[in-house]
């Protein structure tokens, strides 16, 4: 048997995943306060983030932007919807697809944990620095675009359905 030969790299896709914990154990204790679960904060923080726009969010871009597949976006919005957090309804354009809303109690609590996370970001450019912060923020953009150049951003999507 030929033996198996050792990585040279780091595993980067375990090292993401560890920075992206060590992120999270500082705002899941906010968000279990507030009775939400992670997925239920990205809807809410994508909602929140098109809350201006009165035609409301489609489902589909909800997902997108909220890194969640179809099927597990429907058991959150299901939930969240029972919560009194969103509202859902068909599109006035097309029928065929729904969209989704903060209700007054979503936006509140999108509002009081935004507070609680700038915060957090705060904090951790204190402790970073701001330019090693930006560094972070714009080597982790290179990654995404040079893994995934196809991949559309939040950004060019909104303006792919604007036109």
């Amino acid at each position: 048997m030929k033996p198996t030969p050792p990585f040279v790299h780091r595993n980067l896709p375990r090292l993401l995943l560890q920075a992206r914990e060590a992120v999270m154990a500082h705002t899941r204790p906010s968000l279990r306060q507030h009775g939400l679960s992670d997925q239920q904060w990205r809807v809410l923080r994508v909602l929140g983030e098109h809350a201006d726009d009165p035609s409301g969010v489609e489902t589909g871009r909800v997902a997108r932007e909220a890194y969640l597949l179809g099927p597990s976006l429907t058991g959150v919005l299901s939930r969240m919807e029972r919560d009194g957090l969103i509202t859902r309804e068909r599109c006035g354009q097309d029928g065929r697809r729904t969209v989704v809303r903060a209700t007054p109690l979503g936006l509140e609590k999108v509002e009081t944990l935004s507070q609680t996370i700038e915060a957090h970001y705060s904090w951790m450019e204190q402790h970073l620095g701001k330019t090693k912060l930006g560094q972070l923020y714009a080597l982790l953009d290179e990654v995404i675009a040079l893994e995934a150049p196809d991949i559309e951003t939040p950004e060019e999507l909104a303006e792919e359905e604007e036109r």
